[in-house]
């Protein structure tokens, strides 16, 4: 290709010459649309990439330099540059559309079954609940259920702070035992 010409189509579009940007368009286009095609690998987004980077080409023709370098290597850079970037949005609505995917899968369950373990769980802490003194369950039901601290429960109870750690301690272990629950 006769890079004086093209240098001459360029400025020509830079005017707002539409039959240069038509020849500009006939000499380059080929060259253009085989190295968007090697990035991309389909025809289809080559086609709509190659299209892109020419309407680019007609907006920006104005800043086009000579001296950084020849018309098709300007043009060469921008198809490049196109393709990479459609090929990293395609590529960040997979990983995107992924992970929204492996977030919203609902995962098949039995909730038949999840409900009656449920409640044979909690009739289980209830049973071993009724199995600690009152003073233990009294203690432990502040904390597991009331959602209270140690401290906060020893202000309750108006009892130190280490007889309310003793009945949790004593009734955890008589629970855990209840419960058959593996050290």
């Amino acid at each position: 290709m006769d890079e004086d010409r093209l240098h001459e189509l360029v400025r020509r579009c830079g005017l707002g010459h539409e039959d240069a940007f038509a020849e500009l368009y006939d000499l380059t286009s080929p060259r253009l649309y085989g190295i968007v095609l090697r990035v991309l690998r389909s025809a289809d987004l080559a086609a709509e990439v190659t299209q892109e980077v020419f309407v680019e080409i007609w907006r920006t023709c104005t800043r086009y330099r000579e001296d950084r370098g020849g018309v098709l290597a300007w043009m060469v850079t921008i198809a490049h540059r196109r393709a990479v970037d459609r090929v990293r949005s395609v590529q960040s609505r997979t990983d995107r559309e992924q992970r929204y995917g492996r977030r919203e899968v609902e995962r098949p369950h039995d909730e038949v079954a999840e409900s009656a373990e449920r409640k044979w769980d909690a009739d289980r802490v209830h049973a071993g609940l009724a199995q600690l003194t009152e003073l233990q369950r009294e203690t432990v039901t502040l904390a597991y259920f009331g959602g209270y601290t140690q401290s906060q429960i020893a202000g309750l109870l108006q009892i130190p702070l280490g007889t309310v750690k003793t009945r949790m301690r004593d009734g955890l272990i008589k629970l855990r035992d209840a419960l058959g629950v593996q050290r």
